[in-house]
């Protein structure tokens, strides 16, 4: 991240994801729905590819994001797993707290841009956030 992004708020730049990036493959597998979510979501956006889903970062993650998915060509959500799982307020806050973890955990990861519907968007192929992830959503319903 230069100096002016860090005093301004900017967004620091990223390569391109190459077109023969795994992570592309999955994007392209979830084209629609993700376009889907970029005309919804007015925030940043940063996305994990997984093998044939993807987890999505709304906002600015670590401090303030939500999150939703792309599984089985839908978009779900926290605020969604949360109703139908019956999850009490302190639960889906230690959820967040988690994904916030598992988040910070990945901050090392390379990082990219790709261009998703009407915006830029930031994709981390990262397996070992993705795994994180998968792990702390799955742990909330079980």
């Amino acid at each position: 991240m230069g100096m002016l992004d860090k005093w301004f708020g900017g967004r620091p730049s990223y390569p391109v994801l190459p077109a023969d990036n795994q992570a592309k493959a999955v994007l392209d597998e979830c084209q629609n729905e993700l376009e889907e979510l970029t005309h919804r979501v007015r925030e940043n956006m940063e996305i994990v590819p997984t093998e044939h889903a993807a987890y999505v970062f709304l906002g600015k993650p670590p401090k303030r994001f939500g999150i939703a998915w792309v599984h089985d060509g839908k978009v779900g959500s926290l605020k969604e797993l949360a109703e139908e799982n019956n999850l009490s307020p302190a639960k889906v806050d230690k959820l967040v707290d988690q994904l916030r973890e598992a988040y910070e955990h990945a901050s090392d990861a390379q990082r990219y841009t790709a261009h998703i519907g009407n915006k830029d968007v930031v994709v981390i192929p990262s397996t070992g956030l993705e795994h994180e992830v998968h792990d702390i959503i799955e742990g909330a319903t079980h």
